[in-house]
């Protein structure tokens, strides 16, 4: 087994080096950092961490093709960049790949912020791939090469696209959650409320169900900004 690491970034200085050194720390043979054209040191500080750089045109989408293609390994995981990746991990990865079929993964949330909301939301994450199927992004997917490239990649869009490439992939093969933890930076919930953010994740679903553009969607799901802007 050989495991590729793919963060796509923008104005991740503050997250990025932690998230590259994580994958590291799991045993994962390269580490591809594809920036969408930040404004602060996330590029260099990628480098300096000893990840491949690469560029792409901004979109978690593009972004994470094209680090897919660029990847060497029969292993992609796309890994966000303020998230990072619990030692146990790897040995998670390593096990579930030798003793089961394994296609399609994500790894249980530790939202790193104190309160019984956070673990409601962690638990309520964690019952959607067990009951639907459908990991998402923050959970740091982990799939099969083979399958991700029969599935095209992800499907070029500004949102939705962890999505709507789960559900093409889950037709073959069905995700399992791993123990994990992959630990998630909590600041869009502190930064725009708990109850706010998680209504807006709700409408932004609700409304692509009734058949809204994701592209279209996408101008409701503010960026991420460094924080000298």
């Amino acid at each position: 087994m050989q495991l590729s690491v793919v963060i796509p970034t923008l104005n991740e200085a503050e997250h990025v080096a932690r998230a590259i050194k994580s994958a590291q720390d799991c045993g994962a043979a390269e580490v591809i950092v594809v920036d969408g054209g930040s404004s602060d040191d996330t590029p260099s500080l990628a480098q300096r961490q000893g990840a491949s750089l690469m560029h792409a045109a901004r979109g978690r989408a593009a972004q994470q093709n094209v680090g897919a293609s660029a990847a060497r390994g029969d292993w992609l995981l796309f890994l966000h960049a303020d998230n990072w990746l619990d030692r146990a991990c790897g040995e998670q990865i390593h096990s579930a790949v030798v003793d089961c079929n394994l296609g399609i993964a994500a790894f249980r949330q530790r939202i790193e912020a104190d309160g019984s909301v956070y673990r409601l939301i962690e638990r309520g994450n964690a019952a959607r791939v067990r009951w639907f199927r459908l990991p998402y992004g923050d959970q740091a997917i982990l799939v099969r090469r083979d399958l991700f490239e029969q599935a095209g990649g992800f499907p070029n869009v500004q949102l939705l696209e962890d999505v709507l490439l789960i559900r093409k992939l889950r037709k073959v093969c069905r995700p399992i959650l791993l123990p994990g933890p992959v630990h998630v930076d909590a600041r869009r919930w502190k930064e725009r409320g708990v109850l706010r953010q998680t209504l807006r994740n709700w409408s932004l679903l609700a409304a692509w169900r009734l058949g809204a553009n994701p592209d279209a969607l996408a101008r409701f799901y503010t960026p991420h900004a460094p924080r000298d802007e």
